[in-house]
């Protein structure tokens, strides 16, 4: 039986966009920067106002995209191991979340939880989140950087010392796409 909120409904939305912000976050983040850089910070509100409304949407719907990417590939993964996407991975974020109370408001973190559970369990995040009304303001950061924590977590599992492991996986996953 075929969810509602099955990934081949889905928007795919600007996935190179979404891609470049998150690998901006992730390089600041390694490069051992406390806190947004102001120029940073001013960069990426300039690229994404060039965007106006449509592409806003296009970037929310790539960011989502990731999140599932990055899920289904931490599944395949643990799978080969025979553990749980869902036990081993959303528990270490959520737990993240809650230490860093002015990017995840308490009332975000739900939310939160629940896309990364939806696309560890398959389903698309986007789709499960439109069941509950639009995105909110508030929940715009919190998306942003749940989609960092993500990526940083992959790279931690790799195995390797590579902080583009999972920015590399998109790349390649699209490159792939390219050239079908």
């Amino acid at each position: 039986m075929s969810s509602p909120c099955d990934p081949r409904f889905a928007p795919v939305g600007d996935v190179s966009a979404a891609l470049m912000v998150i690998d901006s976050r992730l390089k600041a983040v390694y490069d051992g920067k406390s806190g947004t850089d102001a120029e940073q910070q001013r960069m990426i509100s300039q690229f994404a106002a060039s965007f106006g409304a449509d592409g806003l949407d296009e970037l929310l719907d790539g960011t989502c995209t990731l999140i599932y990417m990055f899920m289904n590939w931490l599944r395949g993964s643990l799978e080969n191991h025979d553990e749980d996407i869902i036990e081993y991975t959303v528990p270490t974020l959520v737990a993240t979340m809650r230490m860093m109370p002015r990017t995840f408001r308490p009332e975000v973190i739900p939310t939160m939880a629940g896309l990364l559970t939806a696309a560890g369990t398959g389903l698309s995040p986007n789709l499960w989140r439109a069941q509950y009304g639009p995105w909110t303001a508030a929940e715009m950061n919190p998306l942003e950087a749940v989609t960092v924590l993500l990526a940083e977590h992959i790279n931690r599992l790799s195995g390797r010392d590579d902080h583009t492991f999972a920015t590399q996986l998109i790349v390649d996953a699209l490159a792939k796409v390219g050239q079908d």
